[in-house]
């Protein structure tokens, strides 16, 4: 009898308490349906809509930095993120060696200059020899010869001279432009080959001018048409909230391309004077205008409602006005639109009030004109309305 009771008590609360969440809940539907708008005022402001393209940020000058010759690296007075004017040292390789040849190569050249001041002076004691009939031609002949071979020799020691000379200059590695460091993944001490080796050389550091910067985007197939070269796009940056930069459509790819699965083209856009927070491998999302207008006549996308005529295919939008306590219906003409409110050209005025759903009256009609049979329906036809933020 105890576990009846117990029952009957167990039951009873559970219902009661089911009760009253269902009565919490319920007022809790109907302030949520009581906080939402249901009528909007018509005002004036700027409307501009634009596509959005995200892409990634990198230098407009970027270079790997690779010595021209083989060595070992002597001096590297530069390391990741410093900043380097044009002309300062990036690195040096040791020219021990080199210098060394230069040194050979300066005696070299001394000989040949001593043996050929000598075999001038046989070959012109020879000509007067020969001309005084002393010697014979052929012995004439082959001081001339050993004049000739000096004077070969003299220049070729030159030009052996003039080659380790330019190999001397390329021990050194100077900054093209002003520059930040990128990159150094190697040290002092460490052999390098020279980039006229079978892989290019070894790369010592790459450089860049942060300076001036480039996005590289791939934007859609059906938004190219709106850019062109020389356009000035706006540009934010992901990792620096509130900066809003402009940038300059450089160059647009001609041959579309599939990213992620989307047809596109690269365009690349420039970036000058960059803020220093910017950096390389940063996203940035561009915004391409596509249409605009200040200080006009607007009102919220769901007040925009739209049919289809369907004896004339011709689509009509219509809002629905505040008036004597009620709402008439009014065409419109619509102009520029966002993704949230719509330019009015006709049909409405500043400060007039529109409803943002469909008014119960116009409810009240469409259900008697969808009970009606179809011939004594308006306009011969089924077609219902629908807000325009639906097309």
């Amino acid at each position: 009898m105890k576990k009846w009771i117990l029952l009957m008590v167990v039951l009873g609360g559970g219902a009661w308490g089911l009760q009253k969440w269902s009565g919490l809940n319920w007022g809790r539907g109907d302030a949520t349906a009581s906080d939402r708008p249901t009528t909007a005022v018509v005002e004036k402001r700027d409307i501009e809509f634009a596509v959005n393209a995200a892409g990634d940020i990198g230098p407009a000058e970027q270079v790997s930095v690779r010595p021209e010759i083989n060595g070992k690296i002597e001096k590297l007075p530069v390391d990741i993120s410093d900043q380097v004017k044009k002309g300062d040292l990036l690195f040096s390789l040791d020219d021990k060696e080199l210098q060394n040849q230069r040194a050979s190569s300066l005696t070299a050249i001394e000989r040949a200059r001593l043996e050929l001041e000598q075999a001038e002076r046989n070959h012109q004691r020879a000509q007067q020899l020969l001309a005084e009939e002393l010697i014979s031609v052929e012995v004439y002949e082959n001081t001339r010869t050993q004049y000739e071979l000096a004077k070969n020799a003299i220049e070729r020691a030159q030009k052996e001279l003039a080659i380790l000379e330019e190999r001397l200059t390329k021990t050194q590695v100077l900054a093209p432009f002003d520059c930040t460091v990128l990159t150094r993944p190697i040290s002092v001490g460490q052999a390098v080959s020279g980039s006229g080796g079978f892989n290019s050389g070894t790369e010592v550091m790459t450089i860049a001018d942060l300076h001036e910067m480039v996005i590289t985007a791939h934007i859609n197939q059906a938004d190219v048409t709106r850019l062109s070269p020389g356009q000035q796009v706006q540009v934010e940056i992901e990792a620096v909230p509130g900066l809003e930069i402009v940038g300059t459509v450089e160059r647009i790819a001609p041959q579309a391309t599939i990213k992620n699965n989307l047809k596109g083209f690269a365009a690349r856009i420039l970036l000058r004077d960059v803020d220093p927070r910017v950096r390389p491998g940063m996203t940035a999302n561009i915004k391409i205008p596509v249409a605009s207008a200040e200080e006009v006549v607007a009102v919220p996308l769901a007040a925009v409602f739209t049919e289809t005529n369907p004896e004339t295919g011709d689509t009509e939008r219509y809002v629905y006005v505040a008036k004597d306590g009620d709402f008439e219906r009014r065409p419109v003409q619509i102009g520029v639109s966002d993704f949230f409110h719509a330019e009015v050209q006709k049909g409405l005025a500043d400060g007039e009030t529109v409803a943002l759903e469909l008014p119960e009256s116009a409810q009240t009609k469409q259900a008697e004109a969808a009970k009606a049979p179809p011939t004594l329906r308006a306009g011969g036809g089924t077609g219902g309305a629908r807000p325009a933020s639906a097309r």
